[in-house]
């Protein structure tokens, strides 16, 4: 028994010469929700940094750095770097092939250091609450990525594997939907609770370990579920370009998390 790919157009509005689809709809959905989330946040539990700092970081050189560092990664870590060499205009063609995750994670990384250190603010001051809110837009996009039909993954008898358009007449794991929940969801409700419930918010660099130690561990644990084709991701060991890049994040993340520990905690009001 298997789910029949619902029947859903990738173009959320059609404008006439104007279209807009879902992934790019849940890039701009997604910005305006997490930047919300993180000045509430800062409002209702503070740490130290101004709401107008996250709004401004947010709105300019976090959007500048997920565009080209996403871009970036899908043509180095996802696809074969040389047909872009001989295809140059392709790399802005983020309609073929999309974004990395990872690559837009190391382009807001160096967007929040030039950021930081222009307006004189802790970087992981910044980063703590901007990963307290990543997981809406994670969550949203792989729902925009099962609306497309793409990163599915490997064939499956479960009785929710779904026939994806292009994919074969075989039922597959809607991956992006598992990722979705947890990468979206549960990452949500762990990282909303530590930063409410606990003291971490006033240790730099504890909430960004913990993503960084979370998001790692639940991406490369649902990787084995994906076809590696439909990622184009391939590699000469029995693991995919999604975990070998997951592994160092989850090694840098324990090291913040257990290095804040005997680290000073932050006076409040105080990044």
């Amino acid at each position: 028994m298997a789910i029949p790919f619902p029947n859903i157009d990738p173009v959320a509005l059609n404008l006439g010469p104007l279209k807009i689809h879902w992934y790019a709809l849940s890039y701009v959905v997604s910005i305006i929700f997490a930047t919300s989330y993180a000045k509430f946040l800062q409002s209702r539990f503070p740490s130290g940094l101004s709401k107008e700092l996250i709004e401004r970081f947010a709105y300019g050189a976090a959007i500048v750095g997920i565009i080209i560092g996403g871009r970036l990664g899908h043509v180095l870590f996802y696809y074969d770097p040389l047909y872009y060499l001989h295809h140059p205009l392709e790399i802005f063609m983020t309609w073929k092939g999309g974004m990395s995750f990872h690559g837009g994670l190391a382009g807001v990384l160096v967007a929040a250091f030039l950021f930081c250190k222009s307006h004189k603010i802790s970087f992981f001051s910044l980063m703590d609450n901007i990963a307290v809110a990543v997981p809406i837009g994670l969550g949203l996009g792989r729902i925009a990525n099962f609306m497309n039909a793409e990163l599915y993954g490997n064939i499956t008898n479960a009785p929710w594997g779904v026939i994806f358009p292009g994919a074969g007449p075989l039922p597959r794991h809607p991956t992006q939907l598992y990722e979705a929940f947890l990468e979206g969801f549960v990452l949500l409700t762990l990282l909303s609770f530590l930063w409410i419930k606990t003291d971490m918010r006033y240790s730099q660099g504890r909430i960004s370990g913990f993503f960084l130690f979370a998001y790692g561990i639940m991406r490369f644990m649902i990787e084995f579920y994906k076809d590696p084709l439909a990622q184009g991701s391939q590699t000469i060991i029995p693991l995919t370009n999604g975990q070998l890049l997951c592994i160092p994040m989850i090694l840098f993340g324990l090291f913040l998390c257990l290095k804040k520990h005997s680290q000073k905690v932050l006076e409040k009001g105080r990044p």
